[in-house]
């Protein structure tokens, strides 16, 4: 951790969340692994008894009135318990509730934020559907407008905390019109566990297991006018915010996960002897370690910077892209630090006697889901040429093309 980058006030807040963390029960982390636990009530219950959850929210709706800078040390160190119940922590909390504080109406707020802050309900977003999961814009669920409420039919597959959920934050399709663009047609509803809600199927996951993670039917469900976030056929507006939390959170969260794998093999490799040496003194396995510490040094330090440029209001372009960033490299990354942890380990890492295995199964998730390293790249190549074009353009900048020996020379620089 970074503790640089700390204020007082910050350092005694990750006082309260590592104290939260010796307090999960090992039993609770084993059991979710097995399935044997299907959603972690207590352990969320217990984080809202605390406070711990969404803490840059206005204390007004429960939260702390702190920043993103802080509710980065959160989620890593929330994710050296396990990435799974980092997902959990941030999905109701730094996500559902950040579409309503931005976007939702002071009753919606007092409804839906202050008791998921406390812990006392729970929340899930419903983004992916079985046709698509990159292609949010196509869905299919569609929700009409019956004068006094919505209709929504439809389903959604993937949902963390599916399984557990009190409401939805839900993505519909309300406007029919082909000649209005996907990114125009839908909107975003809050959707009350209830009549019509079913949780149909529960995904048996390589990691990433004992979240509830389902898929969720919605048939012929009823949604009152007020539980619109935003305006209606306004869908965009909240997705584009929510991909801060989303994306950001999500590479944050796996830093802890990838820390713990890290300092495991590296007390390992201090002790475990081969040849009358511990494993420390060969350099095949110290440098095994060694780039495992660079990287995480180096994801930590995109990540918080990105958090930093948030707090200070970067505009969106800008943000997207070391969002985007933040979220390929840093989820590469870890899993490269838990592949070289087990490397270091060597056989005994491939076993259950060490949490490495789990780590290593539970961060693969992190490269896929909220946006693959595919879509980031995507979305970093398109703000990079932007900007850079823009800038070019708009500053005073040196012509460094001009310096080079022969950068005049006559029929060389051919672009057509």
């Amino acid at each position: 951790m970074y503790d640089f980058l700390m204020t007082k006030e910050q350092l005694a807040f990750r006082e309260e969340v590592r104290d939260f963390v010796r307090w999960a029960p090992r039993d609770l982390i084993l059991a979710m692994d097995k399935d044997e636990i299907k959603f972690p009530k207590e352990f969320l219950q217990e984080a809202g008894r605390r406070n711990l959850l969404g803490c840059r929210y206005p204390r007004q709706w429960g939260g702390r009135g702190m920043d993103w800078v802080t509710t980065g040390m959160v989620l890593e160190e929330i994710g050296t318990l396990s990435y799974e119940l980092a997902c959990i922590f941030g999905v109701g909390a730094e996500l559902v509730c950040d579409a309503l504080i931005q976007h939702g109406t002071d009753a919606q707020k007092e409804k839906y934020v202050k008791p998921l802050l406390k812990g006392e309900i729970f929340a899930a977003e419903g983004l992916t559907e079985p046709r698509g999961g990159s292609d949010f814009f196509g869905a299919t669920s569609k929700a009409e407008d019956m004068g006094d409420y919505f209709l929504l039919n439809g389903q959604k597959r993937f949902i963390v905390g599916g399984e557990g959920a009190d409401y939805f934050l839900l993505y519909a399709k309300t406007s029919f019109d082909s000649a209005v663009k996907p990114q125009d047609s839908m909107t975003a509803f809050i959707v009350d566990r209830g009549p019509g809600v079913e949780t149909k199927y529960l995904y048996s996951l390589m990691g990433g297991r004992g979240g509830g993670t389902a898929r969720v039917v919605f048939k012929d469900v009823r949604i009152p006018k007020e539980n619109v976030v935003g305006r209606i056929n306004g869908g965009y507006d909240i997705f584009n915010t929510m991909m801060i939390p989303e994306r950001l959170g999500t590479a944050i969260m796996t830093l802890g996960s990838a820390r713990v794998a890290l300092d495991i093999a590296t007390h390992y490799t201090t002790r475990r002897k081969a040849f009358g040496r511990t494993l420390n003194s060969f350099q095949g396995v110290s440098f095994q370690i060694a780039e495992a510490a660079m990287l995480l040094d180096a994801a930590r330090s995109l990540g918080y910077t990105t958090c930093r440029a948030i707090d200070a209001g970067v505009p969106t372009d800008r943000a997207r892209r070391l969002i985007s960033e933040s979220k390929r490299f840093i989820t590469e990354s870890c899993q490269k630090v838990a592949h070289n942890s087990m490397q270091a380990l060597g056989g005994i890492g491939y076993t259950n006697v060490f949490p490495v295995e789990r780590i290593f199964r539970d961060i693969r998730l992190a490269t896929i889901w909220t946006g693959t390293s595919e879509v980031m790249s995507m979305i970093v190549a398109h703000e990079w040429y932007k900007e850079t074009e823009k800038n070019r353009a708009a500053l005073k900048m040196r012509d460094y093309e001009a310096d080079a020996a022969e950068a005049f020379a006559e029929d060389e620089k051919i672009y057509e």
